[in-house]
């Protein structure tokens, strides 16, 4: 059996700031995780934090590209680092962040391993990049676009190991059925992206275990498990971001998750989005916790 080993990964540097003059509160979400015991209850190794730079835009304005930029990059390959040495030790990293932009430094560890694949549980497909859109800026939500090679050369290139991720090896799970825009790139590129509607219409153990297959291909070494806790419902998890309505519900999300769990070539996960600022009680952080147990419980 693997060793889990909790890692955090407390970075808010790929959000735009709640309201002027502050920063996002997502760089909390380790800490309130393991208040809630996730690390003690997991039977997880202790992994240490990896502590990122300042949240500073300085005078980035709209047009400048994904602020932060260099501070991202050298995050990136810190968090790489650490990830990677746990993946070649066979233990098995979870990664408690922080924003979606933490997941570029999984990917960029995986990269230099071999050829990986991702599983991504999320409202939206943070597909963002300057192909598709003039607001480039906030890589929380452009993560897979540059994880792709989308984007910016100092995001999309490091170590000359563009792209991290090939289109074919990407699984999204979790979108909102009204995000049509985003799905038509998505299918003109192959890449599967099964929304809320579609897992309740043809049920969520059956669409995973079909795509957990198809990730356990010879062509790939394993994936990666991202998840965002947007994708709940607003009605269980309100500390987000981006609130977005018609999310999966607690059943359905640990119905997702433990297939993919299950699977020995899945090698990692991250955890991200959820803000202990926007849930003064604690009580959404007490059910993503739980959730993420039971996942692992019936792993």
């Amino acid at each position: 059996m693997r060793n889990i080993v909790a890692l955090d990964a407390p970075s808010n540097l790929g959000l735009r700031p709640p309201a002027p003059g502050t920063v996002p509160g997502v760089y909390k979400l380790a800490g309130a995780l393991r208040e809630q015991g996730i690390v003690r209850r997991l039977g997880a190794l202790e992994g240490g934090v990896v502590v990122p730079p300042r949240y500073d835009r300085g005078d980035w304005q709209e047009g400048d590209g994904v602020f932060n930029a260099a501070a991202l990059r050298a995050y990136t390959i810190k968090l790489a680092d650490r990830i990677e040495g746990h993946v070649r030790a066979g233990d098995f990293p979870l990664v408690l962040g922080g924003d979606c932009s933490i997941q570029l430094g999984a990917a960029l560890a995986l990269r230099r391993v071999g050829r990986y694949g991702l599983a991504a549980v999320d409202a939206s497909a943070d597909f963002r990049h300057p192909g598709n859109s003039d607001r480039v800026g906030a890589a929380g939500g452009e993560e897979l676009a540059l994880g792709t090679g989308r984007g910016q050369s100092d995001l999309t290139d490091i170590e000359g190991l563009r792209p991290y991720l090939r289109d074919e090896d990407v699984r999204l799970f979790g979108g909102r059925d009204a995000f049509e825009e985003d799905r038509a790139e998505l299918a003109a590129l192959k890449i599967p992206n099964t929304t809320v509607g579609e897992l309740r219409e043809w049920g969520v153990d059956e669409v995973v275990r079909g795509h957990v297959l198809s990730l356990e291909t010879p062509a790939l070494d394993g994936f990666w498990l991202h998840l965002d806790a947007d994708v709940l419902d607003p009605s269980v998890m309100p500390a987000v971001d981006s609130p977005d309505p018609d999310g999966l519900l607690p059943a359905e999300l640990l119905a997702l998750l433990r297939p993919l769990l299950a699977s020995p070539r899945c090698v990692g996960m991250n955890i991200t989005i959820y803000d202990p600022d926007l849930d003064p009680d604690g009580t959404a952080g007490a059910l993503l916790t739980d959730l993420v147990v039971a996942a692992f419980a019936q792993s």
